[in-house]
């Protein structure tokens, strides 16, 4: 993690009693006609992107296209300019994506002159690649073991291993990383080898960078129970719950074919710039994911598209409509960069891709906001606070709050959502990041929307509640205001 400039404590407490004491403590006040000018604008945006014309915003697909050219106008007529810092790729930052999909697989355990061909009902093994292939590899059982296995009994084996929840995804990541060829684990039951189907089964979507063709296979104890006989197995998980830890070379071979429909998606984030008037007074980001599913409802249903109006139509519109207004506002000392994200949805890709190639090095941002799912609560609500105590931006943030006469929601509720959005990458690399929302002040109506809405198609613009939206984007400019200010936040 990257260190963080310092701020002098003495001044920042000068600021906030200052700030708390003169008129200009209420400058980001508006009338109510003000208010609802805001909300029109920022509606129609939510109408624009989550419109059926814009298919659901699915990277590397003609809405991407349409969905950028959408954010580049808009930001271009509020007087930004390309923030890519590269003439080669104005305003979009390349995102080199592979979409992959589970096409069959096959699994075989051979025992001298026996062969057992494991069931697809019972087993599958998956790879990013085309096609994934093991062939009569050495086979070690682990039990629950990872880090104490030497890496010669690991590399160029195969390695099969006993599920444990939580866990088992991390000892994965240690046996690949040791050079296991593939890694073969055992689940308790039907219904779990089911979940992990249903998990690995559906188009997955990943960096081109982050590729590495791990082959990855699940099986059932049960079918391992007739693969090994019964009195073999028993014995190797006998060992395991009498806490024997040594790693076994079996008397057994496996071979594991994994075929895939692979193809390579190009996606982009977008950057837009508004250039401060006074250089090396660092620079404010804010950022909101553009992505959404496409089409994503049931095979069947009359209604497939999944518009994403609030997920994350609704972000980018309180990003587009406070980049106007600070625009509008302007000149701040600082820069102000405006970052529309690529498959966030697929596991924060975009944001990942932006801080290996940031435009800027990223210490020199002093403050990011994040814009995600902002649209569930009415005018007056709570505020999710999610990166409180995280970083030396809470003295300032919570002052401003409290001169908004707005209630912090439950910080519990809110820390939940710390490492499910963009701000966690950034946040990782001491980049100052944190998300200011509405949606995430009330956990009756968070969880309403996740059980109803979320990542569904009724996902739509139709009836969205904007107070609390409104809201969040006036105490973003006046915060913007604060930090973009260098006489304010050195």
């Amino acid at each position: 993690m990257k260190p963080l400039p310092g701020k002098n404590p003495l001044l920042l407490a000068i600021l906030l009693l200052a700030l708390g004491a003169c008129s200009s403590a209420t400058r980001y006040g508006v009338s109510d006609a003000e208010f609802t000018s805001i909300e029109s604008s920022v509606r129609g945006h939510i109408n624009t992107l989550a419109s059926e014309e814009f298919g659901g915003r699915r990277p590397g697909t003609q809405f991407e296209t349409l969905t950028l050219d959408y954010i580049e106008s808009v930001l271009a007529n509020s007087g930004y300019e390309s923030g890519t810092n590269d003439p080669g790729n104005f305003w979009r930052s390349p995102v080199p994506l592979f979409s992959t999909k589970p096409l069959d697989s096959r699994i075989e355990l051979s025992m001298g002159r026996r062969s057992v061909v494991l069931s697809s009902e019972s087993s599958g093994a998956y790879t990013s690649r085309k096609r994934g292939l093991v062939e009569a590899g050495s086979t070690i059982f682990v039990g629950r073991q990872a880090q104490s296995v030497p890496d010669e009994m690991v590399r160029g084996n195969v390695i099969l291993m006993l599920s444990e929840p939580g866990k088992s995804p991390g000892r994965r990541e240690v046996l690949f990383g040791k050079g296991a060829a593939a890694i073969i684990t055992v689940v308790a039951d039907q219904d779990s080898m089911d979940g992990v189907a249903g998990f690995y089964g559906n188009e997955r979507i990943g960096l081109a960078e982050e590729d590495d063709g791990r082959l990855i296979a699940f099986a059932t104890d049960e079918a391992i129970t007739e693969a090994l006989g019964p009195a073999a197995w028993g014995v190797l998980k006998q060992a395991v719950e009498a806490g024997q830890t040594e790693p076994v070379e079996l008397d057994a071979t496996t071979t594991i074919e994994a075929n895939s429909q692979r193809r390579e998606l190009r996606s982009h984030n977008i950057i837009g710039r508004l250039p401060g008037a006074k250089p090396g007074s660092g620079a404010v980001l804010l950022l909101a994911h553009w992505d959404h599913f496409g089409e994503c409802g049931d095979e069947g249903a009359e209604d497939r598209l999944c518009n994403g109006a609030i997920d994350n139509a609704s972000g980018v519109a309180v990003m587009l409509e406070l980049a106007k207004r600070l625009a509008q506002n302007g000149p701040h000392d600082g820069d102000i960069y405006v970052l529309g994200t690529t498959a966030e949805e697929w596991g924060l890709l975009g944001t990942k891709a932006f801080v290996e190639n940031p435009p800027v090095p990223l210490n020199e941002f002093v403050a990011a906001f994040n814009f995600d799912t902002v649209a569930l609560a009415p005018r007056g609500s709570a505020i999710g606070f999610v990166g409180q105590g995280r970083t030396p931006l809470d003295e300032i943030i919570l002052s401003t709050i409290e001169r908004s006469e707005r209630p912090i929601g439950d910080r519990a509720l809110a820390d939940q959502f710390i490492n499910r959005q963009d701000g966690i990458i950034l946040l990782d690399e001491g980049v100052p990041t944190v998300v200011l929302s509405n949606s995430l002040g009330d956990s009756e109506l968070v969880q309403s929307f996740l059980a109803s809405k979320y990542h569904q198609p009724n996902d739509e613009a139709d009836g969205i509640e904007l107070g609390g939206a409104v809201d969040d984007l006036i105490l973003h400019e006046e915060l913007v205001r604060q930090l973009a200010d260098a006489t304010l936040y050195p």
